[in-house]
């Protein structure tokens, strides 16, 4: 198994995991992303890859870099998946180890991801490494079908 910086060949791969997270996330409906998409917004993330010894994709961490106001430049982690068959192996964790080395050398003030309340063996995870559960906070968020009808009354 090794971890690597995504190429765009491993983009439908990633599309792919990504899809499947949805699915485990129970909304599969709400991915309306593509590989096509991902390929001409290239410049809004960047990912890292895990790869069994045959060459195939088994995991991911996709980032992007965000100004939190109140603490300044952060790393965002969108999503940490790893395929069902390759967890309990270290895969996740050592894709986090990258996002905190990027985080690191980036500079970053904050390094910030979401995991859903239900979610008991990532929640796990992330207290074991030391990471802080915000239970305050709300997402509020709109679909591009949101956008318009709000900009168009």
């Amino acid at each position: 198994m090794k971890i690597r910086e995504y190429k765009q060949q491993d983009i439908p791969s990633i599309i792919g995991l990504i899809k499947e997270l949805a699915d485990f996330e129970k909304a599969p409906e709400k991915v309306t992303n593509s590989a096509e998409r991902m390929l001409k917004e290239q410049k809004y993330f960047e990912c890292f890859v895990a790869e069994n010894s045959d060459g195939e994709i088994i995991g991911i961490a996709l980032y992007f870099f965000a100004y939190f106001t109140w603490v300044g430049k952060s790393l965002y982690l969108d999503d940490l998946y790893i395929k069902p068959n390759y967890r309990g192996s270290k895969i996740g964790s050592k894709l986090l180890n990258k996002i905190f080395e990027v985080a690191k050398k980036e500079n970053c003030q904050r390094l910030r991801w979401q995991v859903l309340d239900w979610n008991e063996p990532a929640i796990e995870f992330y207290k074991k490494c030391g990471a802080t559960l915000d239970s305050e906070w709300i997402n509020c968020d709109f679909t591009a079908d949101g956008i318009d009808k709000f900009i168009n009354g």
